[in-house]
């Protein structure tokens, strides 16, 4: 998942790149799944949530919107707070995942034409 190729390497074939794009999109969706389980448990365990109203403010939480009413007791309003944090980060790793692939593929072209057009001028010299 997180091994590219150098620059030495051959651009991947595109089933390659696709299978590796893939491969990232299946880790950020299993860390957004693993993120919501946790914040579920931690509204229903510290707020006494039932279990659908703990998905909903764990989801919004986790997509950036807030809570979705006020907490009572100072466990859950400490738990919302450290999970709020922890989202954040997983919302940066999660655009990491899926980004870091593409990235690199444009990088990595960019970098064999540097090379080819070196070569070119080389050998008209």
């Amino acid at each position: 998942m997180l091994s590219f190729e150098s620059r030495e390497d051959p651009l991947l074939s595109r089933s390659a790149f696709a299978r590796r794009l893939a491969g990232n999109a299946l880790a950020a969706v299993a860390l957004i799944f693993v993120s919501l389980l946790i914040g579920m448990a931690g509204y229903h365990w510290f707020e006494g949530m039932p279990w659908m109203d703990a998905y909903v403010n764990a989801a919004m939480i986790l997509s950036g919107m807030g809570p979705m009413g006020p907490l009572s007791t100072n466990a859950g309003k400490a738990f919302a707070g450290t999970y709020a944090l922890y989202s954040g980060l997983a919302l940066v790793l999660t655009t990491g995942l899926i980004l870091a692939p593409m990235l690199h593929r444009v990088m990595h072209r960019f970098h064999l034409q540097a090379d080819d057009d070196e070569r070119e001028s080389a050998s008209e010299a």
